[in-house]
Protein backbone atom coordinates (compact mmCIF):
# COMPACT_ATOMS: atom_id res chain seq x y z
CA UNK A 1 0.00 0.00 0.00
CA UNK A 2 1.24 3.42 -0.87
CA UNK A 3 1.27 5.46 2.34
CA UNK A 4 1.69 8.75 0.47
CA UNK A 5 -1.46 8.15 -1.55
CA UNK A 6 -3.40 7.11 1.57
CA UNK A 7 -2.34 10.26 3.40
CA UNK A 8 -3.21 12.40 0.35
CA UNK A 9 -6.68 10.83 0.18
CA UNK A 10 -7.20 11.40 3.91
CA UNK A 11 -6.19 15.07 3.56
CA UNK A 12 -8.77 15.50 0.79
CA UNK A 13 -11.46 13.88 2.95
CA UNK A 14 -10.58 16.05 5.97
CA UNK A 15 -10.82 19.14 3.72
CA UNK A 16 -14.38 18.19 2.71
CA UNK A 17 -13.52 16.48 -0.55
CA UNK A 18 -14.83 13.39 -2.32
CA UNK A 19 -12.51 10.44 -2.91
CA UNK A 20 -12.95 7.30 -5.02
CA UNK A 21 -11.35 4.15 -3.61
CA UNK A 22 -11.51 0.37 -4.13
CA UNK A 23 -13.84 -1.76 -2.00
CA UNK A 24 -14.78 -5.44 -1.89
CA UNK A 25 -16.55 -5.47 -5.30
CA UNK A 26 -16.42 -2.05 -6.95
CA UNK A 27 -14.90 1.37 -6.49
CA UNK A 28 -16.66 3.46 -3.90
CA UNK A 29 -17.14 7.18 -3.47
CA UNK A 30 -16.50 8.48 -0.01
CA UNK A 31 -16.32 11.53 2.16
CA UNK A 32 -16.47 12.49 5.82
CA UNK A 33 -19.94 11.42 7.02
CA UNK A 34 -19.97 14.28 9.56
CA UNK A 35 -19.54 16.92 6.83
CA UNK A 36 -23.03 17.74 5.52
CA UNK A 37 -21.74 19.83 2.63
CA UNK A 38 -19.46 17.00 1.42
CA UNK A 39 -22.25 14.40 1.72
CA UNK A 40 -24.73 16.61 -0.16
CA UNK A 41 -22.14 17.21 -2.88
CA UNK A 42 -21.57 13.45 -3.18
CA UNK A 43 -25.34 12.82 -3.44
CA UNK A 44 -25.67 15.51 -6.13
CA UNK A 45 -22.71 14.06 -8.04
CA UNK A 46 -24.31 10.60 -8.08
CA UNK A 47 -27.78 12.01 -8.66
CA UNK A 48 -28.88 9.92 -5.69
CA UNK A 49 -31.88 10.97 -3.60
CA UNK A 50 -30.94 11.79 -0.01
CA UNK A 51 -34.03 9.88 1.16
CA UNK A 52 -32.39 6.54 0.24
CA UNK A 53 -29.66 6.87 2.87
CA UNK A 54 -26.02 5.87 2.57
CA UNK A 55 -23.59 3.20 3.77
CA UNK A 56 -20.74 3.93 6.16
CA UNK A 57 -17.64 1.75 6.11
CA UNK A 58 -15.14 1.58 8.94
CA UNK A 59 -11.89 -0.06 9.93
CA UNK A 60 -13.48 -1.32 13.16
CA UNK A 61 -16.81 -1.27 14.96
CA UNK A 62 -15.71 1.46 17.36
CA UNK A 63 -15.61 3.95 14.48
CA UNK A 64 -19.33 3.31 13.90
CA UNK A 65 -20.61 3.49 17.49
CA UNK A 66 -21.19 7.28 17.55
CA UNK A 67 -23.83 6.81 14.84
CA UNK A 68 -25.63 3.72 16.21
CA UNK A 69 -27.93 2.76 19.06
CA UNK A 70 -26.20 0.48 21.59
CA UNK A 71 -26.43 -3.20 20.65
CA UNK A 72 -27.38 -6.17 22.75
CA UNK A 73 -24.64 -8.76 23.32
CA UNK A 74 -26.43 -11.21 21.00
CA UNK A 75 -26.67 -8.60 18.21
CA UNK A 76 -23.01 -7.73 18.73
CA UNK A 77 -22.07 -11.41 18.38
CA UNK A 78 -24.24 -11.82 15.27
CA UNK A 79 -22.56 -8.88 13.54
CA UNK A 80 -19.06 -9.75 14.79
CA UNK A 81 -19.37 -13.14 13.07
CA UNK A 82 -19.55 -11.35 9.69
CA UNK A 83 -16.96 -8.59 10.17
CA UNK A 84 -14.62 -7.58 8.85
CA UNK A 85 -16.17 -8.70 5.63
CA UNK A 86 -18.50 -7.94 2.73
CA UNK A 87 -21.63 -7.75 4.91
CA UNK A 88 -23.53 -4.52 5.44
CA UNK A 89 -26.02 -4.31 8.29
CA UNK A 90 -28.96 -1.97 8.81
CA UNK A 91 -28.65 -1.05 12.48
CA UNK A 92 -30.90 1.32 14.45
CA UNK A 93 -29.33 4.78 14.32
CA UNK A 94 -28.96 7.20 17.20
CA UNK A 95 -31.52 9.98 16.98
CA UNK A 96 -28.64 12.44 16.53
CA UNK A 97 -27.42 10.62 13.39
CA UNK A 98 -28.00 13.10 10.57
CA UNK A 99 -30.76 12.55 8.02
CA UNK A 100 -28.21 13.21 5.27
CA UNK A 101 -26.76 9.79 6.20
CA UNK A 102 -29.79 7.70 7.09
CA UNK A 103 -32.31 9.26 4.70
CA UNK A 104 -35.91 8.48 5.57
CA UNK A 105 -34.87 5.50 7.72
CA UNK A 106 -34.39 5.03 11.46
CA UNK A 107 -31.48 2.69 10.66
CA UNK A 108 -28.03 3.25 9.22
CA UNK A 109 -26.29 0.91 6.79
CA UNK A 110 -22.81 0.09 8.12
CA UNK A 111 -19.93 -2.27 7.38
CA UNK A 112 -16.53 -3.01 8.85
CA UNK A 113 -14.72 -3.51 5.58
CA UNK A 114 -12.31 -6.35 4.90
CA UNK A 115 -10.78 -4.50 1.96
CA UNK A 116 -7.25 -3.63 3.11
CA UNK A 117 -7.01 -0.27 1.30
CA UNK A 118 -10.50 0.91 2.29
CA UNK A 119 -9.86 -0.12 5.92
CA UNK A 120 -6.47 1.63 5.89
CA UNK A 121 -8.11 4.80 4.58
CA UNK A 122 -10.62 4.71 7.45
CA UNK A 123 -7.76 4.21 9.92
CA UNK A 124 -5.73 7.11 8.50
CA UNK A 125 -8.81 9.37 8.53
CA UNK A 126 -9.65 8.25 12.07
CA UNK A 127 -13.35 7.83 11.32
CA UNK A 128 -15.74 5.94 9.05
CA UNK A 129 -16.38 7.00 5.47
CA UNK A 130 -19.49 7.32 3.39
CA UNK A 131 -19.30 4.50 0.86
CA UNK A 132 -21.49 4.43 -2.21
CA UNK A 133 -20.69 2.93 -5.58
CA UNK A 134 -18.60 5.09 -7.91
CA UNK A 135 -21.12 5.67 -10.66
CA UNK A 136 -23.98 7.90 -11.64
CA UNK A 137 -27.33 6.46 -10.52
CA UNK A 138 -28.52 3.94 -13.09
CA UNK A 139 -25.08 3.45 -14.67
CA UNK A 140 -22.75 0.48 -14.09
CA UNK A 141 -20.49 0.66 -11.04
CA UNK A 142 -16.83 1.31 -11.77
CA UNK A 143 -14.52 -1.62 -11.06
CA UNK A 144 -11.24 0.19 -11.69
CA UNK A 145 -9.61 3.60 -11.32
CA UNK A 146 -9.70 4.26 -15.07
CA UNK A 147 -13.45 3.54 -15.23
CA UNK A 148 -13.96 5.92 -12.28
CA UNK A 149 -12.01 8.67 -14.02
CA UNK A 150 -13.95 8.16 -17.27
CA UNK A 151 -17.35 8.37 -15.59
CA UNK A 152 -16.75 10.86 -12.77
CA UNK A 153 -13.18 12.14 -13.04
CA UNK A 154 -13.67 15.88 -13.29
CA UNK A 155 -16.10 15.85 -10.34
CA UNK A 156 -13.81 14.00 -7.92
CA UNK A 157 -11.14 15.45 -5.71
CA UNK A 158 -8.97 12.32 -5.59
CA UNK A 159 -8.87 8.74 -6.90
CA UNK A 160 -7.03 6.25 -4.70
CA UNK A 161 -5.84 3.54 -7.10
CA UNK A 162 -5.79 -0.12 -6.20
CA UNK A 163 -7.50 -3.42 -6.93
CA UNK A 164 -11.01 -4.17 -5.76
CA UNK A 165 -11.51 -7.21 -3.56
CA UNK A 166 -12.72 -9.32 -6.47
CA UNK A 167 -16.30 -9.88 -5.24
CA UNK A 168 -18.67 -10.33 -8.17
CA UNK A 169 -21.60 -8.51 -6.56
CA UNK A 170 -22.05 -5.59 -4.17
CA UNK A 171 -22.07 -6.46 -0.47
CA UNK A 172 -25.05 -8.20 1.04
CA UNK A 173 -27.26 -5.96 3.18
CA UNK A 174 -29.25 -7.39 6.10
CA UNK A 175 -31.63 -5.76 8.55
CA UNK A 176 -30.38 -6.47 12.07
CA UNK A 177 -33.85 -6.28 13.63
CA UNK A 178 -35.56 -8.71 11.25
CA UNK A 179 -32.66 -10.68 9.77
CA UNK A 180 -34.21 -10.01 6.36
CA UNK A 181 -31.85 -9.76 3.41
CA UNK A 182 -32.36 -6.40 1.72
CA UNK A 183 -29.76 -6.79 -1.06
CA UNK A 184 -27.51 -9.54 -2.44
CA UNK A 185 -26.64 -12.87 -1.01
Amino acid sequence: MNGLRLRAAARVIRAGGIVAYPTEAVFGLGCDPRNEQAVRRLLALKRRPASKGLILIAANFEQLTPFLQPLTPSDQARIAATWPGPYTWLIPARTATPRWLRGRHDTLAVRVTAHPLAAALCRVCGHPLVSTSANLSGRPSARGALAVRRQLGRHLDYVLPGPTGGAAKPTEIRDLRTGRRVRGG
